[in-house]
């Protein structure tokens, strides 16, 4: 782990409004909460849906924050993904207790940056695009129209066939696809090539899982993606790539609940 991050106190992130939605169980249990970090493009209200809910069903007080540019929070055109690594971190110091970081798809690799800069008590990796040009190229074969743009600077627009599976009916697909932002052309150039995610800090259990169906990220970027962290991923095969949103929505977030009852709570 790193001590000292020069660009932390040369070049400090600017202040933005933050939008933090959040469900509450019935009783304290004691629990950790859940801090849970949209991909790009998305915001909290992905899962407001239904995992918040769900969560603090099972008596985990749960969060979701919009990182900057996103959902109801404060607009950044310029963001950088240490920007928005900062908004997680700000948002989970300020929880009542120790948090578990779980982020989806873009928001993954911002998790893992603030997995190196706050101490979870675990974090959780849910379809991560850890970028590269090999998930690029999956993503222009797949939708070159959507994604092409985005490679100069204009927005990045994910079409339905990659983000849920059949199973979910068309208009409510269209109604989640037009709520869709975009994250800033400089975070989507740093998902290209950015900087190895330093270690955890504390070292904290950490969870993969995705869908081998998942027309976002490759089947191996997953794998790698679990490797990195000692594990082999947790898989949900016929499930697109927003498994908060998807028609079976209960079983991922049901299988996180469970492993962390298991490993930090029981």
């Amino acid at each position: 782990m790193r001590l000292i991050r020069t660009p932390e106190w040369t070049r400090p992130v600017p202040a933005v409004r933050r939008e933090v939605l959040s469900a509450s169980p019935e009783a304290d249990e004691g629990k950790p909460p859940l801090l849970f970090v949209p991909g790009f493009g998305h915001g909290a209200w992905v899962f407001a849906e239904n995992w918040l809910e769900h969560a603090a069903s099972r008596a985990f007080p749960a969060y979701a924050v919009s990182p900057r540019g996103h959902g109801g929070s404060g607009p950044a055109p310029k963001a950088t993904l240490r920007a928005y690594a900062h908004d997680v971190v700000q948002v989970a110091a300020s929880l009542p207790r120790r948090a578990v970081l779980v982020g989806h798809g873009a928001g993954a690799l911002v998790t893992a940056y603030a997995l190196a800069r706050y101490p979870a008590r675990a974090g959780v990796l849910v379809a991560p695009v850890f970028g590269g040009w090999s998930t690029l190229g999956a993503a222009v074969r797949r939708n070159p129209g959507g994604t092409l743009p985005a490679v100069f600077g204009g927005p990045l627009r994910l079409n339905r066939r990659q983000l849920f599976s059949r199973e979910v009916p068309d208009a409510t697909a269209r109604g989640y696809t037009q709520r869709l932002g975009r994250a800033s052309s400089r975070a989507q150039w740093q998902l290209l090539a950015h900087p190895e995610p330093e270690p955890p800090v504390g070292a904290p259990p950490i969870l993969v899982l995705g869908s081998p169906d998942d027309r976002v990220v490759p089947a191996g970027e997953l794998t790698r993606t679990a490797r990195r962290y000692g594990a082999a991923p947790l898989l949900f095969p016929g499930m697109g790539h927003d498994l908060m949103l998807d028609a079976r929505w209960r079983e991922p977030i049901d299988a996180i609940l469970d492993w962390l009852d298991k490993d930090l709570v029981g």
